[in-house]
């Protein structure tokens, strides 16, 4: 079992930057990926990045691609996103997720249903 808790979130204004951790606990040792994924009100929840924890290497959603950079640090067991130039569209409640499961495919990294753990959420509100 993993547990992931969330932080870092709050309001800021347009074209402002926020920072994001998720701080993983319990059986971390077999994390195999970590990643972001938010929920607009009145939307489905969507891919933002992932990272694959062995690697490091990241993969994002097209929506934010430039604008925020994933990382990870192994020793600590946390997971970061770093959100720059906001909009009022990035307004939703951002959500750590992790797995212990092998991911094979690059495209599954964006499928929620590759993560078996799941934080709370941390809200971001970006006023216009």
């Amino acid at each position: 079992q993993v547990q992931v808790v969330e932080s870092g979130g709050g309001m800021v204004q347009a074209g402002g930057s926020l920072t994001l951790s998720c701080a993983a606990s319990g059986r971390t040792s077999m994390t195999v990926a970590m990643g972001w994924f938010r929920q607009a009100p009145g939307k489905d929840r969507e891919f933002v990045a992932a990272v694959s924890w062995i690697s490091g290497t990241p993969y994002y959603a097209d929506s934010i691609k430039g604008r925020f950079t994933i990382s990870r640090d192994t020793a600590e067991s946390t997971l970061s996103l770093q959100m720059s130039r906001l909009s009022p569209e990035d307004t939703a409640v951002y959500y750590c997720a992790a797995t212990e499961r092998p991911i094979y495919y690059a495209r599954s990294y964006s499928y929620s249903d590759s993560y078996d753990y799941w934080g709370q959420g941390t809200q971001v509100t970006v006023s216009s």
